[in-house]
């Protein structure tokens, strides 16, 4: 009689297999899906300039992303076709997947999980050999390896969302000389539509395990605003479920003179999970080390209740300088 245990390694060696031709066909069937959905979105989306809600449609990205990325990037003066992105996750759900795979730009997916770059350059590779897949989790220190990584310091599409220190990583990278045409980053509502802040910088950042609300990271839209607005760039919108903002240098991206911006939106998925909007979400944060990115604009109203506890105080956190 064979026992349990033998059974149970001999269906494990059965299955072993499996999993990695499930893994290939996986990668396969989300490929298709994803085309699938973005010539349907596409098919069915009605643009109007002047309304970027309208640009919006979802291939590989989260949200309506890819849409607009699409309709800024048919903008572009000069256009080099490169990208990058910081935060490309597996390379099936992101921002410039659709670029990669869909309009053969060529580009560097960087990823901070090697696993998951792994993944991504081994089944997605064949699909444009002319993308490049970094494992590095970035940070300030080494900003400047994906900048010297890149083929274009004027890429024509810059994306950063990982989830903690991003305005950190963004002001070094363009501190070390990049300067992409167009910019997507993602914000955190639960800072609300008027404040600029942004979470204290420390090094390896995890959000989850930070604080149990999960909404503790990244910037808010008007510390993004202030940033960017210092470099030169100009403000175009936010997507409709409150994920990204969204940025191009008017050297190089010409505006319609008319432009209905979503200038905030929640973000869907934290609006759900808590049942309440930005202020509830802030309240669970507010006493936690933030930091105010723009002290030139006064504050009040709304804003006034972000700026509490000794950690909230303008200035409390030196900038990493590179």
């Amino acid at each position: 009689m064979v026992s349990t245990n033998t059974k149970n390694r001999i269906k494990a060696g059965l299955i072993k297999p499996a999993r990695f031709y499930n893994s290939e066909f996986a990668y396969v069937g989300r490929l298709e899906m994803a085309f699938a959905r973005g010539a349907l979105n596409v098919a069915v989306r009605r643009v109007d300039e002047s309304k970027p809600t309208s640009w919006e449609f979802s291939a590989f990205s989260q949200n309506g992303e890819d849409g607009v990325v699409d309709h800024l990037l048919s903008l572009v003066d000069k256009p080099n076709r490169y990208f990058i992105e910081i935060g490309a996750a597996d390379g099936l759900e992101n921002n410039s997947s659709y670029l990669a795979f869909a309009k053969k730009y060529s580009g560097i997916m960087v990823e901070g999980d090697s696993g998951r770059s792994q993944r991504a350059r081994e089944f997605l590779q064949p699909f444009n050999w002319s993308v490049k897949y970094l494992p590095i989790m970035v940070d300030p220190a080494n900003a400047s390896e994906v900048v010297n990584a890149a083929q274009h310091d004027d890429p024509d599409f810059l994306s950063l969302d990982i989830d903690g220190i991003d305005y950190f990583v963004m002001k070094a990278l363009l501190d070390f000389g990049l300067r992409p045409k167009v910019v997507c980053v993602e914000y955190n509502s639960a800072f609300g539509p008027d404040a600029a802040l942004t979470v204290q910088y420390r090094p390896a950042f995890d959000y989850v395990a930070h604080h149990p609300s999960r909404v503790y990271y990244g910037v808010s839209v008007k510390g993004w605003q202030a940033l960017f607005r210092a470099r030169g760039y100009r403000f175009v919108t936010v997507e409709s479920k409150g994920v990204n903002a969204f940025f191009v240098d008017p050297e190089a991206v010409e505006l319609p003179a008319r432009l209905e911006a979503l200038q905030f939106a929640e973000n869907a998925t934290q609006l759900r999970q808590h049942g309440a909007g930005c202020e509830a979400q802030f309240a669970q944060i507010k006493r936690l080390a933030l930091m105010h990115l723009d002290e030139g604009n006064a504050v009040g109203g709304y804003a006034v209740r972000f700026a509490v506890g000794s950690a909230a105080r303008r200035g409390a956190l030196e900038i990493p300088q590179r």
